[in-house]
């Protein structure tokens, strides 16, 4: 049994690193908590726990082990128009990123410890959040100097997050798990000498610390705290026949929630969560040291502003064996009109979800599907010189399928 788990472990960190997503909008971990719009900090009662609040995994009556896959598809627009004195062309241009399906899988579990009562050790190997996009270049030629060039950006992090939790009593449970980030970084966008492509990656690492507290049958409260991570990544840069090695430091925001879960009636739940991420602290400039003689550093500017999301989910259970969940979550863009561009996209969401489980035997099957609508950019281009102009657009489809076994 133990060599099965420890197979299934190996393939799953081949196969995050190899079907990573760009993570546009990867919001939810786990598809219970996805179709409930992710407000599951104070019900943090499956699996996912070990991402959203480890403190819940204490909940659990038996061990467990799940593999689920998440599928991001981005659907984004860029238009912009401006008439040029002459002999200078027109720019006129209306444009969509490519319909690419970004799969993540990812691998939780948890067992509780028979010498010591109260106590849980969970394992997540996840993909928990990134940002990227990919456009033709064909249809921007007229921001590279005439020439089709590739614009494609893909920043996002793997976690290896093994976790504790104890069960103080019947009314409260705290948990910490710790976070060990593998970072990627790869970006191709026009440079001064023709295309300009990059590729890198770096370790981080962190902790997140979870409550759970059950003051009454009918409700539970949760708390969750994740700290900043940095990433130290370091890779290649080309720039068309020219080549250096590079450094850059890449953070990921601290983050806290919190959250409640009320039972009107034992069949139904009603989860609400406020979950904030500090940008200010973390995507504020992306500072590349460039090795090669002459390149010097090149700095991008982000200014991202910190942001709340507010999300609710409801859970109905059917029977013991089928339950259905819906949710709804609203999710600003952090990003400021003075530095926005299609390379690192940010968009106003509300995002409406659906989902179910179905419990046959020991084993368990999750569905979480997500649409998030996007409110439309307008950047001024006299206001905002720096950054890239015109209307700027994205939904995003995404689903979530999970299997998981329940073992004694």
């Amino acid at each position: 049994m133990r060599v099965r788990y420890i197979a299934i472990l190996v393939m799953l960190l081949v196969a995050v690193g190899t079907m990573f997503p760009n993570g546009l909008s990867l919001n939810s971990i786990g598809p219970k908590g996805f179709g409930m719009g992710g407000a599951f900090v104070g019900l943090a009662n499956d699996y996912s726990a070990i991402y959203w609040n480890p403190a819940g995994l204490t909940q659990m009556q038996k061990n467990f082990i799940g593999v689920f896959a998440t599928d991001v598809v981005p659907m984004g627009k860029y238009k912009f128009y401006k008439a040029l004195p002459s002999p200078y062309p027109t720019i006129d241009i209306d444009t969509k990123t490519k319909t690419n399906h970004y799969i993540s899988p990812n691998l939780m579990g948890f067992y509780h410890c028979k010498l010591v009562d109260g106590l849980t050790f969970g394992l997540g190997v996840y993909v928990p959040a990134g940002l990227g996009s990919e456009w033709d270049g064909e249809d921007l030629k007229l921001l590279s100097g005439g020439q089709a060039m590739k614009w494609k950006s893909k920043i996002g992090v793997i976690n290896i997050s093994p976790a504790v939790s104890y069960k103080f009593s019947d009314q409260f449970s705290a948990g910490v798990a710790m976070n060990i980030f593998y970072g990627m970084f790869d970006m191709d966008r026009p440079g001064p000498m023709g295309q300009y492509t990059e590729s890198s990656n770096g370790m981080g690492y962190g902790v997140t610390v979870g409550l759970l507290a059950k003051p009454h049958e009918m409700f539970s409260i949760g708390a969750s705290f994740r700290t900043k991570t940095s990433v130290t990544m370091s890779g290649t840069a080309k720039n068309g026949s020219l080549e250096s090695e590079f450094d850059r430091d890449v953070d990921w925001p601290m983050w806290i929630a919190g959250g409640i879960a009320f039972y009107p009636i034992p069949e139904l739940v009603i989860t609400a969560d406020a979950q904030f991420s500090q940008w200010s602290k973390s995507e504020d400039q992306f500072i590349t040291k460039f090795k090669a003689l002459g390149w010097g550093t090149d700095t991008i500017t982000l200014n991202w502003k910190d942001a709340t999301q507010i999300r609710f989910g409801l859970g109905y259970s059917v029977c013991p064996s089928l339950d259905l969940r819906a949710g709804f979550y609203i999710d600003p863009a952090p990003a400021p009109d003075e530095t926005y561009n299609i390379l690192f996209p940010s968009i106003s969401y509300n995002a409406v979800t659906v989902g179910a489980g179905y419990k046959y035997d020991s084993f368990v099957f999750d569905l979480g599907v997500e649409y998030l609508i996007g409110k439309d950019r307008e950047i001024d281009p006299i206001a905002n010189p720096e950054a890239m102009p015109g209307t700027h657009g994205m939904n995003i489809f995404s689903f979530s399928f999970g299997v998981g076994y329940e073992f004694e």
